[in-house]
């Protein structure tokens, strides 16, 4: 089948899953519900103390995003296997990766709208300059959450029929997250800081290389995961 046919498809995949959330809105709410309250936690367990506050706050932002990610990672796949569709969808003509682009389409927008509306709150809890670090920091975000939601989608994929799917995947996934964690964390905490000794660009190109790197090993990968 041709590139644009697969292509097609993957939007079809992902369009499918905007949808049944828009309609029942409960993992989005369960999920933004669910990062606001750990944001909340972090800041009640750090202190009054403002320089405390902004100093880990670039870690718990993160930290936060990765948790809440997990949650709607175990749901991506729940739907299909619930009711049976993902055998239909494995079976249909075509390359099997496009299930995997569309899962990731659909995973990367549910979160960056989950983001939109955690990194305001973050600003507002942590005393953040959110607007005066500009575009960069918007940049690192959206590099952080690409490269997490390709691999959380990947091993989601993996761990979807096993029964304990919930306990699995942190387990599968958090080990292959830290140097992206570290380099994302880091990134943003240079950016918020002015980037006063330049460190802010190593650490991006860090992330650029780990999202191409696993965004083109998962999906190759895919096609021999889903099948197991």
């Amino acid at each position: 089948m041709s590139v644009a046919s697969e292509l097609a498809r993957a939007r079809a995949i992902a369009w499918k899953d905007l949808t049944a959330e828009r309609r029942t809105k409960a993992n989005f709410n369960a999920v933004l519900f669910f990062a606001a309250l750990v944001l909340l936690l972090f800041g009640f367990a750090l202190g009054p103390d403002n320089d405390a506050l902004r100093g880990a706050a670039a870690g718990v932002l993160w930290l936060t995003v990765l948790f809440g990610g997990v949650l709607s990672f175990n749901r991506s796949y729940e739907m299909e296997l619930e009711g049976g569709a993902l055998e239909a969808l494995l079976l249909y003509p075509g390359d099997r990766r496009a299930l995997f682009l569309g899962k990731l389409l659909a995973n990367l927008a549910f979160l960056l709208l989950v983001e939109l509306v955690l990194v305001p709150l973050a600003a507002v809890l942590y005393d953040l300059p959110l607007f005066r670090p500009g575009p960069g920091l918007f940049g690192v975000i959206i590099l952080g959450t690409l490269g997490f939601v390709t691999l959380g989608t990947f091993y989601a994929a993996m761990a979807s029929r096993a029964r304990a799917r919930e306990v699995l995947l942190p387990l599968l996934l958090f080990p292959m997250l830290v140097p992206l964690l570290l380099a994302a964390v880091e990134a943003t905490k240079a950016l918020l800081a002015r980037d006063l000794m330049g460190d802010a660009g190593s650490w991006i190109r860090l992330l650029v290389v780990f999202d191409v790197i696993f965004l083109v090993a998962s999906f190759f990968a895919f096609e021999y995961v889903i099948e197991e």
